[in-house]
């Protein structure tokens, strides 16, 4: 059952908790196992959780070394071979989960080199939602062809979650069409979740993923390097964003990408995003709306 995987998905994460805060968590009911989202640890507050009503708190305040002690659990004892996300503020863990960082930042030639005397950490318990996308991904082709497709929603609404379904669902195969090579840019580590050169989450096998890489920069090394026929990114925010994502429509490639918006409307309204539908560059918009059940997923045409 659904219930079932999440709890243990919950009980996943926890384990990488030091000792003391891991057995408070594993207090939490079961009810409330399966919705909670985050653990969150800062130095000299209450250790807490976090539900989609809010934090709940436990009566126990975090110690600075029990934040060192989750780094090194997550990093397996191995700091160093996660330097290079570490300095970015996150670590992918084995399993599919990711801790965000602070502290304070080692600097070196006007670059961030490190983190140390961690004061804060954030342990996303990710959970794969697969299937979500078996009826969405049939719907976006046109003309036989997968067409570029943004996907919107408000913050926390479920974007990267149904990217994560749709880059399986596309990579794998959706009747009638076959499968499509892919292209994953994974800027900050949250769809694939790698470790070690391996996705932790299931996003295809016909699926590349470039790791911890800007998306402006990522996207000419998978054209050069890997002839994608889709390209997937997740959250685009800036104008050297929109600028890759032109070189990539360019060249014939076809795009998949979220952005923070409620819907169709609210994006033209936000000048960055007016001037990408202006150019259309994406055919299609999936916008994620909750309801009383869950979240539903509407197929809209974009203007073209």
């Amino acid at each position: 059952m659904q219930s079932d995987k999440n709890c243990l998905r919950y009980q996943a994460a926890a384990a990488i908790l030091p000792p003391r805060l891991r057995a408070l968590a594993l207090t939490l009911p079961e009810s409330q196992q399966m919705t909670a989202e985050e653990f969150r640890l800062r130095a000299g507050q209450p250790f807490a959780v976090l539900l989609p009503s809010g934090e709940r708190t436990f009566a126990a305040v975090v110690e600075p070394a029990e934040l060192e002690t989750l780094c090194n659990l997550a990093t397996e004892f191995s700091r160093y071979a996660a330097s290079e996300t570490l300095r970015e503020g996150y670590l992918s863990v084995r399993g599919g989960f990711r801790v965000g960082l602070c502290g304070t930042a080692v600097m070196k030639d006007g670059a961030n080199t490190n983190l140390k005397d961690l004061s804060s950490a954030a342990v996303r318990i990710g959970r794969e939602q697969r299937g979500i996308a078996d009826d969405v991904a049939p719907r976006l082709f046109r003309d036989g062809e997968f067409a570029s497709t943004l996907i919107l929603s408000p913050p926390g609404g479920g974007k990267t979650t149904l990217l994560r379904d749709l880059v399986r669902r596309l990579s794998t195969g959706t009747a009638p069409y076959g499968s499509r090579r892919v292209s994953l840019i994974d800027e900050r580590g949250e769809v694939a979740v790698m470790v070690r050169g391996r996705p932790q989450m299931d996003v295809g096998p016909r699926t590349d993923v470039l790791d911890a890489c800007p998306k402006a920069l990522g996207i000419p090394i998978v054209l050069r390097a890997m002839n994608p026929q889709i390209i997937a990114v997740d959250e685009i925010t800036v104008r050297e964003d929109l600028r890759a994502v032109h070189l990539a429509n360019g060249c014939g490639v076809r795009l998949l990408a979220t952005i923070h918006a409620g819907s169709v409307e609210e994006l033209k309204r936000k000048p960055l995003y007016a001037q990408l539908l202006e150019d259309r560059v994406f055919r299609l918009a999936v916008c994620i709306r909750r309801t009383g059940t869950g979240r539903c997923y509407e197929v809209e045409e974009l203007p073209w």
